[in-house]
């Protein structure tokens, strides 16, 4: 089994395909989750799915389970996948690879007759990038009992419009009860979203753990007054406290380097008038670190300078934490698994930490997890220039089918 390889020319032409929707003029997409462009991407790569032969369920939270039958018919099947939804102006590859990659494993195992022995489920999880939705990776969060339903069904995006609405709206609340223990382990393959492995000239990233995360809402309080007659001394200038908060997150970030990132991603002034000075600001902060401990006193530095600074301003501030993933580490034999696949098809490789959060996030709490990263140019990700290469794409593919079989095990008759 070591010389199989997946069909290169195939999940090329399905992610150029998938490319297709929701497609942007600057070459990259816009498929936010629970929008029509997801549900078109989601409608595609079901009939992919069926195509393959796999059995499709759907849970309450859209996520989307596609089957293929083991020799063990009832045991837990080895799972891979990833995500269709993407930010508002995204590239091709961000949760796509990982998702047909994960199709393309089943579909050459289909095209050389190989029997697992356990089953294999390919995933797509829903709302993993929580960009319209907040927290991101939802649905996974859902499955694995880390969200409560009901609050995400409840969850508004900035038009009012609610998270279960909308997934009824696009037709899929599904009512296929998929638990945990259905599954053995999981795999995800997915870009760097960075640049080491491309400065390094590194074809796999064999993913042990990954970073801490944090988000938080704040809003800060003012007074909307004329710009002109309001005397400086008198003011109670939202955005100027605001400002001066986002300069301390940025502090925050280096004071707890190596290892820290710190970012203030979105920002909403109102009322956002040329010459009225804002009242009230609303905006996030994203706070991650490789050691639980330095994440919280990241938190508590967040904390104390945002009122500290409201204080001194006369403002009124609220800030709420929405999520809080830990650090954590991946399973080492799952890990060895990628790990092995990587070396014996003599690609390679590095041992990394995942920066950024992933649908395996929520996944390793449960299950037995591992992660397979390949290289983006310049290390560019949530953006319309995210690019990677074909030779990669495929190479990435063929590390995850090894490691996939490592874990399922293939029948002794094939």
């Amino acid at each position: 089994m070591n010389d199989l390889r997946i069909d290169g020319g195939r999940l090329w032409d399905g992610l150029s395909r998938m490319g297709e929707i929701g497609a942007t003029p600057a070459g990259g997409v816009n498929r936010q989750a629970l929008t029509d462009g997801d549900r078109a991407a989601r409608d595609l790569f079901i009939s992919w799915c069926r195509e393959a032969g796999c059995s499709v369920r759907i849970d309450a939270s859209g996520n989307i389970f596609a089957r293929r039958a083991g020799r063990r018919g009832v045991a837990p099947a080895v799972a891979a996948g990833s995500h269709l939804d993407s930010q508002p102006a995204a590239g091709r590859f961000d949760g796509a690879l990982g998702v047909l990659a994960a199709l393309e494993v089943v579909r050459t195992l289909n095209d050389h007759g190989v029997v697992t022995e356990r089953p294999l489920e390919v995933v797509s999880w829903t709302n993993e990038e929580g960009c319209r939705f907040a927290p991101s990776m939802m649905g996974s969060g859902v499955f694995t009992g880390r969200f409560d339903a009901a609050r995400m069904d409840a969850t508004a995006d900035t038009e009012g419009r609610t998270f279960g609405a909308e997934l009824e709206r696009i037709g899929f609340r599904g009512d296929d009860l998929v638990s945990v223990t259905e599954l053995d382990s999981w795999f995800e393959l997915h870009i760097e979203q960075g640049p080491v492995l491309e400065r390094e000239g590194t074809a796999i990233g064999v993913v042990t753990g990954a970073n801490g995360l944090r988000w938080f809402d704040l809003v800060v309080t003012g007074h909307d007054a004329h710009a002109g007659p309001t005397p400086m001394a008198e003011r109670r200038d939202a955005l100027l406290g605001a400002a001066r908060i986002v300069a301390a997150v940025n502090r925050i970030g280096l004071a707890h380097l190596p290892g820290a990132s710190a970012t203030v991603g979105s920002l909403a002034v109102h009322p956002n008038s040329r010459n009225t000075i804002p009242g009230r600001v609303a905006f996030t902060v994203d706070l991650r670190h490789q050691d639980e401990t330095r994440q919280a006193a990241m938190k508590d530095a967040l904390e104390t300078e945002a009122a500290s600074i409201c204080a001194a301003d006369n403002l009124e501030l609220d800030l709420r934490e929405i999520a809080n993933q830990p650090p954590l580490r991946f399973d080492p034999g799952c890990v060895a698994a990628v790990r092995g696949a990587a070396a014996a098809q003599g690609l390679s490789w590095r041992e990394m930490v995942s920066g950024a959060g992933h649908d395996a996030c929520h996944l390793a709490a449960r299950l037995p997890t591992a992660m397979i990263f390949i290289p983006c140019e310049g290390g560019v990700s949530h953006s319309e220039q995210e690019n990677a290469t074909r030779e990669d794409c495929i190479a990435g593919a063929n590390v995850l089918l090894h490691a996939v079989l490592k874990r399922a095990g293939v029948h002794a008759g094939c």
